[in-house]
C-alpha cells in the first residue's frame, strides 16, 4: 500500500497455529502454580476454534481432560481437529438473545462445570492471566521488533490480546495509536447485534477484558470486506491467513485516506491471529461467501 510502511505479525506460526497458543499455555501454567489445576482436573472452555485447539493440544501434553464448547460458526477444520483430540466436544446450536452463540456457550460451560468434579474454567473472557500473556509475550515481541510504531490494528473478540498488547506498546511507544477492529453485528463497542458467520472476531457480549484495553479508535468491518481482504492477502501477498486477519487488513484499507494525508509515511502493524488453512472451506470457497451478497 502506498503512503505507509505496513507490517503483518503472523501469529499462525505458533505451534498450534494461532495467537491463542500464548494465553492457553500461560493460563494453564498460572493455574497450576496457584494449585487451581491438578492431575484430576477437567478443563472446560467456550471457544470459536483457536483457543479450544490450543487448549486441546496443551491439555494432552499435560495429560488432562478437556471439553470444548463450540457453536455452528466454527470452521469444519477446527471442529474436526477437536473431535480427534478431545474425548468429548459439546456443540450448542441455539442462538442467544443477541443473535450470536456466546451466551449460549457460556451457559453450557457453567452447566458442565457444575456437574463435573474438579472442573476448571480458564475463562478467556475475564481471566487477567490472558492479559498478562499478551503483555509479556505478544506485546514484548512487537516492542523488540520496532524502533518506531505509529499504528497497530488488532482484532477484538475476548479482548485479552488488545488489552495486553496495548499496555505494552503504549509504554514503549507513547504516541502509538491502537485501533480495535470488530465485526459488524458484534456488540463489543456498542454496535447493533446481528448474525455473524466468521469466527474469531466480535462477540454478542462485551467481554470484561476489553475494559482494560487502551484503545484510540474502533473500526467495524462488514464480513464481506473480511472475505475480500483475506483473498487479497493470499492472491497479492501470498499470505494464507484467517478471518480476523482479513478484518484487520480491511480496517487498514479504510484508514488509507488518513495515512496518505500524513506528512510522513507512518509505520503500521496489523495482527494476523491465525493461519487460513482452517478457512479453506468457508472464506476461501466462493459459494460459501454468497451469503454476504
Amino acid at each position: 500500500m502506498e503512503g505507509l510502511n505496513l507490517y503483518a505479525k503472523l501469529e499462525g506460526q505458533n505451534p498450534v497455529g494461532s495467537i491463542k497458543d500464548r494465553p492457553a499455555m500461560w493460563v494453564l501454567r498460572r493455574a497450576a502454580e496457584r494449585g487451581e489445576l491438578h492431575e484430576d482436573s477437567t478443563i472446560v472452555e467456550s471457544s470459536s476454534g483457536n483457543f479450544a485447539s490450543a487448549l486441546a493440544s496443551y491439555s494432552r501434553l499435560l495429560g488432562l481432560k478437556f471439553i470444548p464448547v463450540i457453536d455452528p460458526n466454527i470452521t469444519p477444520a477446527y471442529e474436526s481437529f477437536l473431535q480427534r483430540t478431545c474425548e468429548r466436544v459439546v456443540k450448542v446450536t441455539e442462538r442467544d438473545d443477541m443473535g450470536g452463540f456466546l451466551k449460549t456457550r457460556l451457559q453450557k460451560v457453567q452447566e458442565l462445570c457444575a456437574s463435573i468434579p474438579g472442573a476448571y474454567w480458564p475463562n478467556q473472557y475475564g481471566n487477567p492471566d490472558v492479559i498478562e500473556a499478551h503483555y509479556q509475550l505478544t506485546g514484548e515481541e512487537i516492542r523488540k521488533a520496532f524502533t518506531q510504531l505509529d499504528y497497530v490494528f488488532i482484532g477484538v473478540s475476548t479482548g485479552g490480546t488488545i488489552a495486553g498488547v496495548s499496555h505494552r506498546l503504549k509504554e514503549a511507544f507513547p504516541s502509538v495509536r491502537v485501533v480495535a477492529v470488530d465485526a459488524q453485528g458484534s456488540v463489543i463497542f456498542g454496535g447493533a447485534a446481528g448474525k455473524r458467520y466468521i469466527p474469531g472476531i466480535g462477540a454478542s457480549v462485551r467481554p470484561q477484558l476489553v475494559d482494560h484495553a487502551l484503545i484510540d479508535d474502533v473500526v467495524l468491518v462488514p464480513e464481506i470486506e473480511t472475505v475480500q481482504a483475506c483473498r487479497e492477502l493470499l492472491q497479492e501477498h501470498g499470505l494464507l491467513v484467517g478471518g480476523s486477519s482479513g478484518s484487520c487488513y480491511a480496517a487498514v484499507k479504510r484508514y488509507l485516506p488518513r495515512f496518505r494525508a500524513s506528512a510522513t509515511s507512518p509505520t503500521v502493524l496489523f495482527l494476523c491471529a491465525d493461519r487460513g488453512t482452517a478457512y479453506l472451506e468457508t472464506i476461501f470457497t466462493p459459494s460459501w461467501a454468497t451469503r454476504f451478497a
